[in-house]
This record gives structure tokens, C-alpha cells and sequence, in this order.
């Protein structure tokens, strides 16, 4: 094992990341109380280019007026190749209070990309004396940040977690499809005349995790846009969190209790975890290195395994 030892993620609930726009005040206090872990006001793309400053205006009354809890409170702002990216950072900083904890920066490019914002969020919290220094998200949705995810999770300490966007990234892919998130109907393989679809997002969904893992971030997978197909939700999610995500976007309310049960370690999954953790106590009292549980060999891996399931369970519990 290399000496340089992996940094834990931010000890941050994130089950569920639940979206909406700016320019739609009214569904603040729907999104306060709700059962997502954090919440994030989008300036980006759902709100159109002529609400850009009512939509900041919004964000900006809401951070400090609405409840929101103990959830993460988040505001996506616009991207760096926008007008409007700079006004964002200034305004929320100067004018949203202390209670805004992330900055989410889209469409990720480069470390360049992350040091921009840092330098303006630095700049402005030196100057107004804000005494919470705000954390930043990054949305990965091109082929620029894909190919240097590892160095956009390295850009910044500011940095807490990275997304997949998957829309922004089939744009920049260029690939044929128009659905965002989800088995695509002509990803598909043909053996003895049966059709067998694999998961287009899976090579960029894992560099993205290695990267978060290798630097101590959160990997969190993003938006599913057929709200009505639960079963491809879930199935998205599933696949996500078996490839370490820690949590998944909603874009529609119904879809908050979904991620929470899949990003929930259910009491089956802590109860094995826990009993794999006895079984090797076991085993090493009897000065034994590795045990047979459930038919199956386990060693001391399977102990760092396990208590990764653990402390899922506990941040969900808090």
C-alpha cells in the first residue's frame, strides 16, 4: 500500500441532493421540508438568461428567511463561460449571510476553473470578514472535465464533492442521445438473438469516484430526467451506489425518498456488516487472519468494507 494514505470524504450527509430553480421562490419552503439531505437553488440551467438577476435575488432572500434546517444549503451558480458567474459569487457572499454553505460550480474544466471562483470567494470573504469559509461542489458534464477530474478534485480545498451531469456530458461527448441519465435505448449488445443493454455512464461515473476517493471527496451521481420511471431511477441509483457514489440528485420531489432508500444502508446490509466485524474479532482472537462467513472467505478488507456500510447507517441516523 503507498504511504500517501486516502483522505476521508467531508463527514456530510448527502443521500439526496434536491434541485430547483432560482425563479421559482414558491417552492423554497416545499424544498426546507423536505427529506433530502441538501439542497441546492439553481441559477444556471433551469432559470432563462433574462430571470438570471430576479433569480439571484431570490437565492439571496432565501438563504437567510427560510428554515432550512440542518440540511446543506447550496446555490448552483452560472458557469464560467457566462456573464452572470461573477455577480453570482460577489452577491451571495456579500449579501446571502452566513447560513450558505456550498457554492456549485458547473460545467468543471479544469483546476484553472476552480481556482477562478477561489480566488473571487477568497477576495470577497477578506473583505466583508465572513466568518464561515464557504465549501464548493463541482458538476462534471464535459469532456474537458472528465478528462481532468483528477486534477479538478485536487484544484481546491475548498472543494467537498464532484457530480455527474449527464446531459452536459452527452452534449459534450457528442453522443446520440437525447435522455438525461439511464440506459439508452441503442447502448445494447445482441447475443443469440436477445438484446442485453449496458450502462453508458459507468466509465465516466468510475473515474469520477476513483478521483473523489483519491482526494477526499464526495462522488455524487446527478440527475435522472424521466420523473415518471421510478424503476429506472432506482435502477440508475443502485448502479451508482454499488460504484461508491454517495448520493444522487433529484429533480422533482418524488424522487428524494427514492435516493434516501437506495443511499440508506438498509438494516439487512448493517446487520451482515456488523456480523462480519464479529467474525473476524473472532478469527483474530483465535490468532487467525482471515474467517469463513456465510460460506464466503473474509479477511481484513472485508472489515474496511464493512464499516463503510457502518458509517453510512450513522450518517443517515443523524
Amino acid at each position: 500500500m503507498s504511504f500517501r494514505t486516502q483522505p476521508p470524504a467531508p463527514a456530510r450527509s448527502c443521500r439526496c441532493q434536491l434541485f430547483g430553480p432560482g425563479s421559482r421562490p414558491e417552492l423554497f419552503a416545499r424544498m426546507a421540508a423536505s427529506a433530502a439531505d441538501a439542497v441546492t437553488i439553481d441559477l444556471e440551467d433551469s432559470v432563462a438568461p433574462d430571470d438570471k438577476a430576479r433569480a439571484r435575488a431570490n437565492a439571496i432572500a432565501a438563504i437567510g428567511t427560510v428554515d432550512w434546517g440542518r440540511r446543506t444549503l447550496g446555490v448552483r451558480i452560472n458557469g464560467l463561460d457566462s456573464p452572470w458567474w461573477y455577480r453570482d459569487v460577489v452577491d451571495l457572499l456579500e449579501q446571502g449571510g452566513e447560513r450558505l454553505d456550498v457554492i456549485v460550480i458547473p460545467k468543471a474544466g479544469s483546476a484553472a476553473d476552480i481556482y477562478a471562483v477561489d480566488a473571487l470567494a477568497t477576495a470577497v470573504e477578506a473583505a466583508t470578514g465572513r466568518s464561515r469559509r464557504i465549501a464548493f461542489d463541482a458538476i462534471i458534464e464535459t469532456a474537458a472535465g472528465i478528462t481532468r477530474v483528477a486534477e479538478i478534485a485536487a484544484a481546491s480545498p475548498r472543494l467537498e464533492a464532484l457530480t455527474l451531469g449527464a446531459a452536459d456530458f452527452a452534449a459534450s461527448m457528442g453522443m446520440q442521445t437525447t435522455g438525461i441519465g439511464g440506459t439508452q435505448d441503442g447502448y445494447y449488445m445482441v447475443r443469440d438473438g436477445q438484446r442485453y443493454w449496458a450502462d453508458p455512464w459507468h466509465w465516466p461515473s468510475a473515474a469520477l469516484v476513483a478521483a473523489c476517493r483519491m482526494h477526499g471527496l464526495l462522488p455524487l451521481d446527478g440527475p435522472f430526467g424521466d420523473i415518471a420511471d421510478t424503476e429506472g431511477f432506482l435502477a440508475q441509483a443502485r448502479r451508482a451506489a454499488t460504484l461508491g457514489m454517495a448520493g444522487k440528485w433529484a429533480i422533482h420531489p418524488a424522487q428524494v425518498a427514492l435516493a434516501n432508500q437506495v443511499f440508506t444502508p438498509s438494516a439487512a446490509q448493517v446487520a451482515e456488516a456488523r456480523a462480519i466485524i464479529a467474525a473476524m474479532e473472532e478469527a483474530r482472537a483465535a490468532g487467525r487472519g482471515a474467517a469463513v462467513h456465510g460460506g464466503r472467505m473474509i479477511d481484513i478488507a472485508s472489515i474496511r468494507q464493512a464499516e463503510v456500510v457502518l458509517r453510512q447507517a450513522d450518517r443517515a441516523a443523524e
